[in-house]
């Protein structure tokens, strides 16, 4: 398995950088966003203090802010968890991010600067050619950059922000959902009718081009009950494996 997470951790400190709470909250969440941490996954102050080099303060302040964050769970007393929403809440999820998203796309349309529909475009190239080099990671990255930059275009900033907050929320339930033996969820047509819509600037189709986009990835859900196992060393640092 990679370790790319571990190399960018040593480089940060062999430039004479700290290691902040900042820094893992970002590495944590990415790797939520990209389901390389499922839900369920135990993180452990102590575990992440070794394989970061800081103190369990520092990893405790992390974990508050990760759970501000709806990305991870603590409770008294307990180790903290990546969450693992209910069934209902899923469904909840994704109504809210049909709802919300439907009308970002709709008022960006005809809206959005050449620069980031060209930015689009290419985000939908590179999620093709990592889709068929087998790059899952990279693929997912790719298309939740697709997303991220409706939101932060959304010209309503307070829809943006409920977007950027579902869109998290919706990469942990496909995580935590996807079907047994699925190796991608990559819907290869729609991103790009997508940007025909926001090109064109029809509002409508977009927001139904949004509608079916959503409808098809939690089709391709299975809304039972899972366990994650996860060896979270092997995902975030080098040494002796500390499994979920």
């Amino acid at each position: 398995m990679s370790t790319a997470w571990q190399d960018e951790v040593a480089a940060e400190t062999r430039n004479g950088g700290r290691i902040s709470d900042h820094f893992i909250v970002d590495k944590v969440r990415t790797a939520v966003l990209t389901q390389r941490l499922p839900p369920g996954t135990r993180l452990p102050e102590v575990a992440l203090g070794e394989i970061f080099g800081v103190s369990r303060s520092v990893v405790r302040r992390a974990m508050t802010r990760l759970a501000a964050d709806h990305v991870v769970t603590q409770r008294p007393n307990q180790v903290a968890r990546v969450r693992a929403p209910s069934v209902e809440e899923t469904r909840e999820t994704f109504d809210a991010r049909r709802l919300v998203e439907g009308e970002v796309v709709a008022l960006l349309a005809g809206r959005l600067p050449k620069a980031q529909l060209d930015a689009i475009d290419e985000l939908i190239e590179r999620e093709a050619r990592a889709y068929a080099h087998g790059n899952e990671a990279e693929r997912i990255e790719h298309s939740l950059a697709i997303h991220h930059l409706l939101a932060e275009h959304s010209p309503n900033r307070v829809l943006g922000s409920m977007l950027t907050d579902l869109i998290l929320r919706s990469s942990i339930v496909i995580a935590l959902y996807k079907r047994a033996g699925l190796a991608s969820c990559y819907l290869a047509e729609d991103h790009p009718a997508l940007l025909v819509h926001l090109r064109s600037g029809d509002g409508e189709a977009a927001r139904h081009c949004i509608h079916q986009h959503l409808e098809a990835l939690e089709g391709l859900l299975d809304l039972g009950t899972r366990e994650a196992h996860i060896d979270l060393m092997a995902i975030l640092g080098q040494g002796e494996s500390v499994t979920s």
